[in-house]
């Protein structure tokens, strides 16, 4: 904990992230949390497409971190990246993939932690008519989760963003409809106007704390956590290996030490109804 106590932590943020993010921070790390608006971080890419991400999450958000640091001079920064879109092995069910990265620039380290959320509202669909979006817009979580109205999926003028009031979605379906003819609905993914969102993100964060307070058993660096999980855990049938997890390797950045630890899932064999021989 000393390489972070007393020490001020910027959250590289316009999205009130804070909000969830400097609790946890705060309370179990003994940091200060601020936030900048020095820097636009939607110039590193939108949700909505008028700006497009070039690199992958975690390049992104250490982006923002240097990009960040630059302007404020800030040390000890913070940053998130977000990604929707099918689940990468249940096609059929939408899903939130979050990073955070932090950079302690005084003790050259970098922590990085993810998740893998199907707690996500992420939908969009071609609206036809006031009745149908309404029933979209219910379905979604509105007005608790703003949308954002535009004439067709990939356009990126005349959008809509942010509405939150049954008002305002009317005003907004009567002008694409008056000057486009067709509407475009979707949910609004950044984290002021998503709570579910910013639910994945809290539970990430007390993940980050979690790496941030676990140290290295030969350098004593922070961030010490899983890097690898090998599979493998025999059938309890046939004592096979199966495509379960059976180690997780914990590695250091600072000195690459690295360590296995056995049966991270609590379980020292697999169902055979998960098992590819048992269970073809």
């Amino acid at each position: 904990m000393s390489f972070f106590q007393g020490r001020q932590l910027l959250i590289a943020t316009q999205h009130a992230k804070e909000k969830v993010m400097a609790p946890l921070l705060e309370q179990a790390l003994g940091v200060r949390c601020v936030t900048t608006q020095d820097f636009n971080t939607d110039s590193l890419g939108t949700f909505s497409g008028e700006v497009a991400r070039v690199s992958d999450p975690i390049s992104t958000a250490r982006e923002k971190c240097l990009r960040t640091s630059a302007v404020t001079g800030d040390d000890l920064i913070l940053a998130s990246e977000g990604s929707f879109g099918p689940h990468p092995t249940a096609f059929f069910i939408p899903a939130d993939e979050e990073h955070l990265l932090l950079l302690d620039r005084t003790n050259q380290l970098e922590i990085t932690v993810s998740l893998l959320s199907t707690d996500t509202n992420f939908n969009a669909k071609a609206i036809d008519s006031w009745a149908e979006l309404r029933s979209f817009a219910k379905s979604v979580g509105f007005p608790g989760h703003a949308l954002i109205l535009r004439p067709a999926k990939d356009a990126v003028h005349d959008l809509y963003k942010g509405i939150t009031t049954e008002e305002d979605l009317r005003a907004a379906f009567d002008a694409l409809q008056e000057a486009h003819g067709t509407v475009y609905a979707e949910t609004d993914m950044r984290a002021l106007f998503n709570p579910t969102r910013m639910g994945v993100i809290a539970q990430l964060t007390e993940k980050l704390v979690e790496k941030m307070l676990s140290c290295c058993p030969q350098c004593q660096r922070p961030g010490f956590g899983v890097t690898a999980a090998k599979r493998g855990l025999p059938c309890g049938l046939c004592r096979q290996p199966t495509q379960a997890v059976l180690s997780h390797v914990y590695s250091c950045a600072a000195c690459a030490y690295t360590e296995e630890k056995m049966y991270p899932n609590q379980i020292t064999t697999q169902d055979p109804m998960y098992c590819d021989r048992c269970n073809p």
